[in-house]
């Protein structure tokens, strides 16, 4: 889907990177290493990103670090069409609907950190979630985002708290049942 409207692969992990989980940041150096893209290719479309006024920095020493510019006019309509990328939001809207009490919804793993790949790690909080019917879900989402779901979870805001406390640099909410 978005390479039909973004031709550079690098702009596209980029912007998974930053507008799927707005806590991320990244320094030249570690995109590379984490992307495996070419750092010329990576600085060029970080100053693209930044010159739109996409991406914010600040200086750290004489690095710049990047981060998503949750102030820009664009940042909500970035972010919604990264999560459709991703199938996120297919998935959520199908595991929440009938499945209970679910109060909140998580990524975890790559996905979380921004990074496109094969599995979706989502964690669940909530009572009386019929994990029988989430199994049919999942199921049926895997074919629509063509990635593999696995999933957890927590039918208590304690033994979730437990959880976040050790992983909270691991995963990103997603969903908050109002």
């Amino acid at each position: 889907m978005l390479e039909g409207l973004i031709s550079s692969q690098t702009r596209i992990k980029l912007l998974l990177k930053f507008f799927l989980n707005i806590d991320n940041r990244g320094y030249l150096r570690s995109l590379e290493e984490e992307l495996g893209e070419n750092v010329n290719s990576i600085r060029k479309e970080l100053n693209r990103l930044e010159t739109a006024g996409l991406l914010a920095t600040e200086a750290k020493g004489n690095k710049k670090l990047y981060r998503a510019n949750n102030k820009h006019p664009l940042f909500k309509d970035l972010n919604s069409i990264v999560r459709k990328f991703v199938g996120i939001d297919q998935l959520i809207e199908r595991v929440t609907n009938r499945l209970g009490n679910v109060k909140r919804v998580y990524l975890e793993g790559q996905i979380a950190k921004g990074i496109d790949c094969d599995i979706i790690d989502v964690i669940l909080v909530g009572e009386k979630i019929d994990k029988i019917y989430l199994q049919e879900l999942i199921e049926k989402a895997e074919p629509l985002v063509k990635k593999r779901i696995r999933y957890l979870v927590f039918e208590n805001d304690a033994s979730a708290d437990l959880y976040a406390e050790k992983n909270k640099d691991k995963w990103v909410m997603v969903f908050e049942a109002s």
